[in-house]
């Protein structure tokens, strides 16, 4: 059924949440699916982005922002944590038999809090590593491989998304994630160039979700904005407090 969404009419919109009450409000205000942000999970936990928490504490999250919804729920598990197609493979696996659907990947790492591009014939064997055992346990999972060359702005990102893009789709890739992409242009390229599902991210700048329907974008997801801008309405509402001297505010 997740998978079926992607070739829907209209771009799915994946609420990104955090905690189980993100969650919830998700499914009251109408979203089809959700999934997880890891940046806000980290930063909830009091940790930068980049697997900085363990394996397990994203387990236990997951696991009650599933049973707290009927939504299908993808899962940004980074780089995998895991160092071998193996620990990857069997963490997806724990993944699902909590009731994910759906998980991101990406082919970049931190090195010593420096985001870097992973080199993309070793990603690729990974990717088909990883679905080859996926398949031998018998675990159906949609993959979208999430491709930082815009999110890094390396030279000629649009060329080289394109080049991994080819070359993921060869090696199990249900979706790709483009980050940071927001040109119009950029955009109608990159979903000529393959019959994958195109998942792009809430950016300033980027084209409406009518516009991006129109270019055949198939996926659509927030990343942590809307967890930065909670936090930026809670600083506001403490503020008030603390200048008002009085709750007030909080019942306007």
């Amino acid at each position: 059924m997740f998978k079926s969404m992607h070739r829907a009419e209209e771009p799915l919109v994946i609420c990104n949440v955090w905690d189980v009450p993100s969650a919830k409000i998700a499914e009251e205000v109408g979203f089809l699916a959700i999934g997880t942000s890891s940046a806000a999970i980290s930063s909830n936990l009091g940790k930068d982005d980049g697997e900085n928490i363990n394996f397990n504490d994203l387990l236990s999250i997951v696991k009650v922002i599933g049973g707290s919804t009927n939504l299908p729920l993808t899962v940004d598990i980074e780089s995998g944590f895991g160092d071998t197609p193996e620990h990857i493979a069997t963490n997806i696996i724990e993944l699902v038999k909590v009731g994910v659907v759906g998980i991101n990947i990406e082919d970049s790492v931190v090195v010593k809090g420096h985001r870097q591009l992973c080199d993309v014939a070793q990603f690729e064997k990974t990717l088909k590593q990883v679905r080859l055992l996926l398949a031998e346990a018998d675990t159906e999972v949609f993959i979208n491989v999430r491709s930082d060359a815009f999110l890094l702005n390396v030279s000629e990102p649009l060329v080289e998304s394109i080049e991994r893009i080819h070359r993921y789709q060869q090696s199990g890739a249900d979706g790709i994630f483009l980050p940071c992409i927001r040109g119009v242009n950029d955009i109608e390229t990159v979903v000529a160039s393959t019959s994958l599902p195109i998942n792009v991210m809430c950016v300033p700048e980027l084209p409406s979700f009518q516009e991006l329907k129109t270019l055949g974008v198939k996926r659509i997801s927030m990343g942590n904005f809307v967890y930065e801008a909670m936090l930026a309405s809670l600083s506001s509402s403490l503020m008030s407090i603390k200048r008002e001297r009085s709750f007030q505010t909080l019942f306007l």
